[in-house]
C-alpha cells in the first residue's frame, strides 16, 4: 500500500519525531509501507515526518543508484542487496574527523522538482536500531552519508532548504512559495 506524502509547508515537517519504543508488527508494517511509497515515488529514503507520522524512523534504498561511496555495518561489508532497503530508527550522526565537506545536488519527495546544492560531510558514522531493535553501527561515505544525513535532518524538523546557502535558496524560493501555497490550498480547499 503506497501512503500519501506530505508536502513543504504541512506543519508536520517540522516536528521532532518521538523515539521508537515499540518494536513491534506495528513498526514492520509501517516501515513496510514506507519502503514501497519511496520506492513508487522513485526515491532513495523518507522519513516518517513525510508520511505524516512524526517519529525517529527512516528508511533507504540505494540498490538502483551507481554505489560511488562505501560503507560497513557492524564492522562487515555485506553487500548491498543485503543491507537494503534499509530501515533506520532512532539514528545518532557522528561526522568522521577530517572529513571534508563537499556540494552535491539534493531533491526531496516532500519538494517535487525543487533541487538544490548542499553542503554537508562526505563520512559519517551513524549507529541507529533496526525495526527489529536491534542495534548496528553504520560508517559510510558519499551518498549513502548524504542520504541518512538528509533523512535524519526530517526526523529533527529540519529540511533541505534549511541547508541551502542564501544563493542557492534564492534560486528556488518562487518554487518553494508556490509549493507552500498549493499546499496550504490543498489543505483548505475553498467551499
Amino acid at each position: 500500500m503506497s501512503l500519501r506524502i506530505v508536502h513543504y509547508n504541512d506543519p508536520i515537517l517540522r516536528k521532532k519525531g518521538a523515539r521508537i519504543t515499540a518494536f513491534d508488527a506495528g513498526l514492520t508494517q509501517l516501515a513496510a509501507e514506507m519502503i514501497a511509497t519511496m520506492n513508487a515515488a522513485a526515491g532513495i529514503g523518507l522519513a516518517a515526518q513525510q508520511i505524516g507520522r512524526a517519529l525517529q524512523l527512516c528508511v533507504i534504498d540505494l540498490r538502483e543508484v551507481e554505489p560511488d561511496f562505501t560503507w560497513s555495518l557492524d564492522g562487515a561489508k555485506p553487500p548491498l542487496d543485503l543491507i537494503m532497503p534499509l530501515t533506520i530508527t532512532n539514528p545518532e550522526i557522528t561526522f568522521t574527523p577530517g572529513t571534508e565537506k563537499y556540494l552535491y545536488e539534493e531533491g526531496c519527495l516532500s519538494f517535487p522538482k525543487i533541487r538544490g546544492d548542499i553542503e554537508r560531510p562526505d563520512a559519517i558514522t551513524v549507529k541507529f536500531q533496526d525495526q527489529y531493535g536491534i542495534g548496528h553501527t553504520l560508517n559510510c561515505d558519499g551518498l549513502f552519508a548524504r542520504c541518512i544525513q538528509h533523512e535524519t535532518d526530517h526526523l529533527n524538523g529540519v529540511l533541505f532548504i534549511d541547508r541551502m546557502a542564501k544563493k542557492v535558496r534564492a534560486t528556488v524560493d518562487e518554487s518553494v512559495k508556490a509549493l507552500a501555497k498549493a499546499t496550504r490550498e490543498a489543505s483548505h480547499p475553498s467551499p
